[in-house]
C-alpha cells in the first residue's frame, strides 16, 4: 500500500487541492450503559433496510411500520418504493433514505443526478449513491469526483453517502475513493451494497474513518445481522448501520 499522503497527493493532482470541510462528526460514538438506552441509541443509527428487487408492498409497509415502532433513523429502499414509503412514514421520526446508481455505479454521472434530484422531489432525504468503481480502478479521479459531485448538488443540502463497494478495492483504491468523496461535499462514505462479494469489515471502517476524519461520517452495510456486529462496526468508528437485521439488532436476539 502507498502512503496515505502518496494517495492524497494523485487525487488532489487530478482534482486539485483537498478543501477542508465545516462539517464534525463523531470519529468513535460513545455508547451507552443502560440496557433500554442502548436500544434506542442503536436504533436511531439504523438505516432499516429492503432492496431486494422481489420486495412487495407488504414487505414495504412493513418495513416502515417497524421503523416507526422501534425509532430508526431511516428506511432505505428502491428507488420505486420511495413515494410510497414518504406517505407511510408522515408524522414520524424517521426518514426515506434511497439509493443511486444502484448497486453497480456504472451509470453515466448525469444519470445519477437526475435519478437523485427525481427522487428528492418524490420525498428521500438520503442518498446511497455507488461510485464509478470502473473509474476509480484505473485512477481516473476527475471522473470519480464528477460521478460524486453531480450527485451532492442535485440533492443539496439534503445527505449522500458514496458507496465505495471495499470488497472489490485495494487499501490505495478505498483511501482514493474516500478522498474524492470527502473532496465532492459528501456526508458519508458507506463500506458495501450488500450486494457485492463481501461486506462491511471492521479494519475497513477503521481505514475510513483514518482517512475522513471527523469531516465526514461513516455507513458501514452488508452482513450485519447481530447486534455484536453493530456494535463493533460504531466502535471502530462508523456512524450509521445499514442493515435488514434492526429489529433483531435492537432487540438483541
Amino acid at each position: 500500500m502507498k502512503t496515505y499522503e502518496e494517495v492524497k497527493k494523485k487525487v488532489e493532482n487530478a482534482i486539485g487541492p483537498l478543501k477542508r470541510s465545516g462539517k464534525q462528526f463523531p470519529e468513535r460514538e460513545s455508547l451507552p450503559s443502560d440496557k433500554k438506552e442502548l436500544a434506542s441509541f442503536l436504533a436511531h443509527r439504523i438505516d432499516h433496510t429492503l432492496l431486494r428487487p422481489e420486495s412487495t408492498a407488504y414487505e414495504v409497509r412493513k418495513l416502515c411500520e417497524e421503523a416507526r415502532e422501534y425509532g430508526f433513523f431511516s428506511v432505505c429502499v428502491n428507488p420505486f418504493h420511495v413515494e410510497r414509503c414518504r406517505e407511510l412514514l408522515e408524522g414520524s421520526h424517521s426518514v426515506v433514505c434511497t439509493v443511486v446508481g444502484f448497486p453497480l455505479g456504472q451509470n453515466l454521472p448525469e444519470v445519477k443526478a437526475y435519478e437523485a434530484a427525481r427522487l428528492k422531489e418524490q420525498g428521500a432525504e438520503e442518498f446511497d449513491m455507488v461510485l464509478n468503481i470502473s473509474a476509480l480502478r484505473v485512477e481516473d479521479y476527475q471522473m470519480v469526483y464528477r460521478d460524486i459531485i453531480q450527485v451532492v448538488e442535485a440533492v443539496s443540502p439534503l445527505s449522500v453517502k458514496v458507496i465505495l463497494e471495499n470488497c472489490f478495492l485495494t487499501d490505495d483504491e478505498k483511501v482514493a475513493a474516500c478522498f474524492s468523496a470527502k473532496a465532492a461535499g459528501a456526508d458519508f462514505v458507506k463500506t458495501s451494497t450488500g450486494f457485492g462479494k463481501g461486506g462491511a469489515t471492521v479494519d475497513d471502517v477503521r481505514l475510513m474513518r483514518l482517512v475522513v476524519g471527523p469531516a465526514m461520517a461513516i455507513k458501514a452495510a452488508g452482513g450485519i445481522k447481530t447486534r455484536s456486529d453493530a456494535l463493533a462496526m460504531l466502535e471502530a468508528g462508523a456512524n450509521r448501520i445499514g442493515t435488514s437485521s434492526g429489529v433483531q439488532i435492537v432487540l438483541d436476539q
